[in-house]
């Protein structure tokens, strides 16, 4: 089982970040080989200033570690320091089609009304996607509902390639999604209806993993709620978006489900709850928010930590990468 994942350095990560991808990418070290990337690449399919990249880029790393990633026992690098990530995909830009791209729902999100103004990056980072978990024979990618589509696109285009100019070889392995039935969907503070994200204008909206025990105290003291207490059981959740939001994160942070929360805490109202709620993750996040503070200080140590994952990962993608211009008929 060979896992690849990879994220965007667009900022500090959030509680939604760490309870619906990096715990359990912590939890998958110890179950097969893991690759971790800063898609940073990526990045660059919108406007950007380069200077926040490449902070972000160290700043995200820093993160990852803090939160378990360990890079003894997975790989971490960014992108741009393994080039195999940007010829691959040229490669198989000839393959994929766009008809295929034309379908992508994300490229039209983003996009919006401005698709002629758009970069082309941004129409074809779906085929960089691919080249990403193609180029390491991945037979296992992590996926959330937004990224069911370009997981399918990636098959797609593997399937093809190797049809075209496999010659009765597989070229690449097709992989398979991991949705991990665990994985939270923490939803906005200020909002139950809308995923927790780094990009909503209001801080409030979410719980930083750089913020401090007051801070986290504040934000949860302030969540949008109703007045109604608790109820015993997941149904009485229905219909109340923001109390079954805070139910979830207390469940996922304390490693328990929700029936057991409401358990707890039948017959009370969120003047007792969200107290009880910010002192768990004030207690849970503290070493992560201590780690990540010493490490965000060493860029020198940050630095050498993805170059040494760079390495491991260009020599893993050496191989793929040279069958690929191989089948193509490409002299090297």
């Amino acid at each position: 089982m060979r896992v690849v994942s990879g994220i965007q350095p667009t900022g500090n990560l959030h509680l939604g970040n760490y309870l619906g991808a990096i715990r359990n990418w912590v939890k998958m070290q110890d179950e097969g080989e893991c690759l971790f990337f800063l898609a940073d690449l990526h990045a660059i399919s919108l406007p950007h200033n380069p200077a926040e990249l490449a902070a972000n880029t160290r700043e995200m790393a820093a993160a990852l570690i803090a939160c378990g990633i360990d890079t003894d026992k997975s790989i971490l690098f960014n992108q741009a320091r393994v080039p195999a990530h940007a010829e691959l995909q040229w490669l198989l830009n000839g393959t994929a089609r766009m008809g295929w791209l034309n379908r992508m729902t994300q490229f039209k999100d983003k996009a919006g009304k401005h698709r002629e103004g758009a970069s082309i990056a941004l129409f074809t980072y779906p085929v960089l996607q691919a080249a990403d978990v193609l180029l390491y024979q991945a037979t296992h990618v992590p996926v959330g509902d937004d990224q069911k589509q370009h997981l399918e696109l990636a098959r797609d285009i593997a399937q093809k390639f190797n049809n075209d100019f496999g010659a009765g070889e597989e070229i690449f392995t097709l992989p398979d999604p991991i949705i991990p039935p665990e994985a939270a969907r923490i939803m906005s503070l200020r909002d139950g209806s809308a995923k927790m994200s780094k990009s909503d204008p209001s801080d409030m909206s979410r719980i930083n993993l750089t913020d401090d025990a007051d801070t986290i105290m504040q934000k949860v003291r302030k969540a949008k709620t109703d007045p109604e207490p608790l109820p015993g059981e997941k149904a009485g959740l229905a219909d109340r978006p923001e109390a079954e939001n805070l139910v979830g994160i207390y469940a996922a942070m304390a490693g328990i489900s929700v029936e057991a929360v409401l358990a707890q805490f039948a017959g009370q109202g969120f003047g007792a709850f969200k107290p009880a709620l910010g002192e768990l993750l004030v207690t849970q996040l503290a070493p992560i928010v201590e780690r990540f503070n010493r490490l965000r200080q060493d860029r020198d140590a940050i630095d050498a930590e993805l170059r040494k994952g760079a390495d491991k990962a260009a020599i893993l993608a050496r191989p793929t990468l040279e069958r690929a211009y191989a089948a193509l008929g490409l002299q090297r």
